[in-house]
C-alpha cells in the first residue's frame, strides 16, 4: 500500500473540512495513553503535542485535556503542548488563559517557531511558557550563515534570562548539532536525530534516553 500522506498534506485538508479540532483531541488522547503506558513500564518520556490555531481558540480544548488527564494514569509533567505564534496572534488573552490553566494542570508549554514572525518577542512578555523552539529557518543553513548563529545565540541568552529552555528544530547533521551545542541550545530535534515513526514503536523502547526524536544538546 502507498505510504500515508505527510502532516503537511493531511493537516491542510483537515483544516478545510473542519476536522482539525477532532484530530487534535484524538492526538491528545493518544499522547496521554502513550505517556501513561511508558510510565507504567518504568520508562517515562516527555511527549510534545502540537495544537492547531483553530483548537486553541476553543474554550473546550483545555476541558478535553483535563478530562483525558483525569481519566488516565498520565503524569501531566510528561506532556508539553506546543503552540505557534500564528496560533496565538488571533487572541493573545485567550492563549494566555489557556497557558495558565495548562500550567495549573502540571503540563508544560512550548512556544513553537520562535522568530518566524515580527511579533515573536511580544509573546515572551504575554505568554507563560517553558520552552522556546527556535524556528528552523535559523537552523537549516546554520553551518554557512553567521547571521543565523548570531540570532540563535541571542535567543538562547533571552531564554536563559527568563529561566526557560531552548529547542532547535530542523537539525539535519552533526556539524549543525556541534554549532548549536557551542551556542548553548538545550535540546534539538530533526531528521538528523530521528525520523517520525508509529506510536507503537515508542512502546518497544526501553528507557527514557532511547527516544531519538529529541536530543539533549547542552
Amino acid at each position: 500500500p502507498p505510504p500515508p500522506p505527510p502532516p503537511g498534506v493531511f493537516l491542510g485538508i483537515a483544516e478545510r473540512i473542519d476536522l482539525v479540532q477532532a484530530l487534535d483531541r484524538r492526538v491528545i488522547q493518544m499522547a496521554v495513553a502513550l505517556a501513561a503506558e511508558r510510565r507504567r513500564r518504568g520508562a517515562p518520556i516527555r511527549l510534545t503535542v502540537n495544537l492547531s490555531a483553530r483548537s486553541l481558540v476553543e474554550a473546550t480544548l483545555i476541558e478535553a485535556i483535563e478530562r483525558e488527564l483525569s481519566s488516565g494514569n498520565c503524569d501531566p509533567s510528561d506532556l508539553v503542548f506546543e503552540i505557534t505564534e500564528t496560533a496565538a496572534v488571533g487572541n493573545v488573552q485567550h492563549a494566555r488563559a489557556f497557558a495558565e490553566r495548562l500550567a495549573r494542570l502540571g503540563c508544560q508549554l512550548a512556544l513553537d517557531d520562535f522568530g518566524a514572525g515580527f511579533g515573536s518577542f511580544y509573546y515572551l512578555k504575554h505568554l507563560p511558557f517553558d520552552y522556546l523552539k527556535i524556528d528552523g529557518e535559523f537552523v537549516k543553513a546554520l553551518v554557512d550563515n553567521p547571521v543565523d548563529k548570531l540570532v540563535i545565540e541571542a535567543v538562547v541568552q533571552i531564554a536563559r534570562g527568563l529561566g526557560k529552555r531552548t529547542i532547535a528544530e530542523f537539525v539535519e547533521d552533526e556539524e549543525t548539532l556541534t554549532i548549536l551545542r557551542a551556542s548553548g541550545v538545550d535540546l534539538a530535534q530533526g531528521f538528523g536525530i530521528g525520523r517520525p515513526g508509529p506510536a507503537a514503536a515508542m512502546l518497544g523502547l526501553e528507557g527514557p534516553g532511547s527516544l531519538p526524536a529529541l536530543t539533549r544538546v547542552a
